[in-house]
C-alpha cells in the first residue's frame, strides 16, 4: 500500500472508530507526558547524584536525589500502567464493534453475497484481522505517544547537558526513519498474504467439520491431513516472514548503536579532558541517550504496526463497504395480506457468477389456501423460484405479488413474518428442543410449543428423550435423526403461523416410515394456507392443486396431476422414470 491510501484509510479509522473514545485518548496522552517527564527526570538526576553525592559529599543530596529518583520511577510506572490499561480498552472496544459490525453485516448481507463467499473467510476476519486493528489502536497509539514524548524530553536534556553530544547522538535518527520505510512496504505486503493464509486456514477447518463423515467412509484422513499440513504451514511460512520482517532493523539498529557509543564515548573523553563538560553531565548525558534508544527503535518499527493495521482494516472495509441491495426499508409499507394470492408476473433471474439465467420469463398465478408444486430436473429453476418469494435474492426482471402487492415495495421484516418455510437442509443450533422451536417466536409459552409439536408428531419422540423438551440436541441436531430434525423443524414452522408456506423438498432425504410421518405432520402445517412446494417424488404431490413442470428455466406445463400425465410429456417421462 501506498503512503497515501494507508493515510486515507488511518482517517476513516479514526472518524468512524477511535474519534469517539478521544477522552481516554486525551488521558493517556498526558500520562504519557509524564512518563516521559519521569524518564527524562531519571536520567537528569543523575547529574546532580554524581557532583553532589559522589563529587562533593554531600550528605543532605545523600539522601533526598534516592528519593527523588524513587518517586520519578513510581511516577513512570503508574503512568505508564494507567495510559496502557486506557488504551487497551480503547482497543478492545475498536475491536470488538468491528466484530460486531461483521456480525451484523453477516446477518443482513444478501444471501447472493454470502454465497459468493466462504464463511472460513468471515471468521479470520473476525479473528486475525481485528486482532491487527486492535494491536495497531492500543499498543501503536500508546508507543507513538510516549516513545515521541520520551525522545523528544530526553533529547532536549542531551542538549541542555551539552549540544556537541546530542548533534553526534543525533546520527542515528535518519538511519531509523529509513530503515522504518524501507521495512514497511515489505511487512504491508506480508501481513496481506498472511490475512489471506488464515483465511485459507479457517475456510479448510471448517469443511473438515462439515466432511468429518465423508472423509472417513472414503478413508481421505491422510489426503485431508495433508492438505492441512500445507494450509497450516503456508500460514506459518507467513508469519515468519512477518515476524522476520518486524526484526530484521535489530541487527543493523544494534551495529549503528554500539558505533554510536563507541565514538561517543572518544568525542566525550575529548571535552571531558579540555574541561567543556563535566564527569557529572557526561553520566546524565549518557543515561539520557540510553533511555532515548528504546523509544527510538520502537518508532523505527511503530510503522510496521500501522501497515499491519491498516492493511487489515482494509480487508474489514471491503466487507463493510460492498452494498447491501436487500434490506429493510422503514419508509415502505407494512404488507396488507388478506387471501395471500400470489404473482409471478414476467420474472427473470440470473445469478452473479453464471451466464445463463435460471428462469426465463416465469409467469404464475397461485390463489389463496392452495397448494402449488413445482418439477423438473436438477437445475430446472425450481429452488430459484421459492428463493425469490422471501426476497433470498432479487429477480432482475418482471415482478412478483403477493394479493396485488409487489415485495420489493413493501418491508422486508413484514414480507418475511408472513412466510415458513421448511427445507430439505434443515437448520438446528446448539440449543434444546425447546428454544430451537421457539425460535420462530421467542414469546412463545410452553403450551403452544408442545401444541405445535403434537400437530407435527414430534411431541411422542420428544417426550422420550432424557431431559425432553430442554434436551440440547448437538450441533445442528446432530443427536436426533433425519426425520426427528424435520419434525422440529415443521414445528418450528408451525409455531410461526405464517399464512404462506415454503416447502423445499422437505421429504427427499428420508426413508419412507419417516417420510410418512413427515408427509401427514406436512399436511396439518400447510391445512388452508398458500404453500409452494419442490417436490423430489413426485408422489408427495399427487394432491397439488397446481404443478408447474419447469424444463431449463421455463414453465413448459401446469395443471393438476391427471392433466399433466396426460398432456405433458415432460412430467409424463419424470413420473414413470420413478416409478421405475
Amino acid at each position: 500500500m501506498e503512503p497515501k491510501e494507508i493515510k486515507s484509510i488511518l482517517k476513516r479509522l479514526f472518524k468512524e472508530y477511535i474519534k469517539k473514545h478521544i477522552k481516554r485518548i486525551l488521558l493517556a496522552l498526558i500520562l504519557s507526558l509524564i512518563v516521559a517527564g519521569s524518564t527524562s527526570g531519571i536520567a537528569w538526576l543523575l547529574d546532580p547524584a554524581v557532583k553532589k553525592i559522589f563529587v562533593e559529599k554531600d550528605k543532605v543530596f545523600a539522601w533526598t536525589i534516592p528519593i527523588l529518583i524513587i518517586v520519578a520511577f513510581t511516577s513512570k510506572g503508574l503512568s505508564l500502567y494507567l495510559a496502557r490499561l486506557n488504551l487497551i480498552r480503547v482497543g478492545e472496544e475498536v475491536g470488538g464493534e468491528l466484530q460486531k459490525k461483521i456480525a451484523n453485516n453477516i446477518l443482513l448481507s444478501d444471501i447472493q453475497t454470502l454465497d459468493n463467499r466462504h464463511s472460513g473467510k468471515y471468521i479470520s476476519n473476525v479473528m486475525y484481522d481485528t486482532h491487527h486493528v486492535h494491536a495497531l489502536v492500543s499498543t501503536g497509539v500508546l508507543n507513538l505517544m510516549k516513545d515521541t514524548f520520551s525522545v523528544i524530553a530526553l533529547v532536549s536534556l542531551m542538549f541542555y547537558q551539552n549540544w556537541k553530544l546530542a548533534l553526534f547522538a543525533l546520527i542515528m535518527m535518519p538511519l531509523a526513519g529509513g530503515l522504518a520505510k524501507s521495512l514497511g512496504k515489505r511487512i504491508g505486503k506480508a501481513t496481506t498474504k498472511a490475512g489471506e493464509s488464515s483465511g485459507n486456514l479457517a475456510t479448510f477447518l471448517s469443511e473438515i467439520f462439515k466432511g468429518s463423515r465423508m472423509i472417513r467412509i472414503y478413508q481421505k484422513e491422510n489426503d485431508e491431513n495433508k492438505k492441512a499440513e500445507l494450509a497450516i504451514n503456508d500460514l506459518v511460512e507467513k508469519n515468519i516472514k512477518i515476524n522476520s520482517v518486524m526484526i530484521r532493523a535489530t541487527p543493523i539498529m544494534e551495529t549503528a548503536t554500539g558505533i554510536m557509543i563507541a565514538g561517543f564515548i572518544i568525542f566525550s573523553g575529548k571535552l571531558i579532558s579540555t574541561g567543556e563538560i563535566g564527569v557529572n553531565n557526561f553520566f546524565s548525558f549518557l543515561a539520557a541517550m540510553m533511555l532515548a534508544y528504546q523509544p527510538i527503535r520502537a518508532l523505527a518499527t511503530l510503522n510496521l504496526v500501522v501497515y499491519q493495521g491498516a492493511a487489515a482494516f482494509k480487508r474489514l472495509s471491503n466487507i463493510f463497504d460492498k452494498e447491501i441491495k436487500i434490506k429493510e426499508d422503514k419508509l415502505s409499507p407494512e404488507i396488507n395480506i388478506k387471501k395471500s394470492n400470489i404473482v409471478f408476473e414476467n420474472v427473470g433471474f440470473k445469478y452473479e457468477n453464471t451466464n445463463e439465467r435460471a428462469i426465463k420469463n416465469i409467469n404464475i398465478k397461485i390463489e389463496e389456501n392452495t397448494m402449488a408444486a413445482f418439477v423438473g430436473h436438477s437445475g430446472a429453476g425450481k429452488s430459484t423460484i421459492i428463493n425469490l418469494l422471501p426476497r433470498f435474492y432479487d429477480p432482475q426482471e418482471g415482478e412478483i405479488k403477493i394479493d396485488n402487492q409487489n415485495i420489493k415495495k413493501i418491508r422486508l421484516n413484514s414480507l418475511r413474518k408472513n412466510i415458513s418455510l421448511v427445507s430439505q437442509d434443515v437448520i438446528l443450533f446448539d440449543d434444546t428442543i425447546k428454544n430451537n422451536i421457539a425460535y420462530a417466536k421467542s414469546s412463545a409459552k410452553q403450551d403452544e410449543i408442545i401444541k405445535a409439536c403434537k400437530f407435527s408428531a414430534a411431541d411422542e419422540f420428544i417426550k422420550q428423550l432424557p431431559n425432553g423438551y430442554d434436551t440440547v440436541i448437538g450441533e445442528n441436531g446432530i443427536r436426533l435423526s433425519g426425520g426427528q430434525k424435520q419434525r422440529i423443524s415443521i414445528a418450528r414452522a408451525m409455531l410461526k403461523e405464517s399464512p404462506i408456506i415454503l416447502l423445499d423438498e422437505a421429504t427427499s432425504s428420508l426413508d419412507t416410515e419417516s417420510e410418512k410421518i413427515v408427509q401427514n405432520a406436512i399436511r396439518n402445517l400447510t391445512k388452508n394456507k398458500t404453500t409452494l412446494v419442490i417436490a423430489h417424488r413426485l408422489s408427495t404431490i399427487h394432491n397439488a392443486d397446481k404443478i408447474f413442470v419447469l424444463k431449463k428455466g421455463h414453465i413448459v406445463e401446469s395443471g393438476n396431476h391427471d392433466y399433466l400425465i396426460k398432456n405433458c410429456e415432460e412430467y409424463k417421462l419424470l413420473y414413470e422414470k420413478q416409478l421405475k
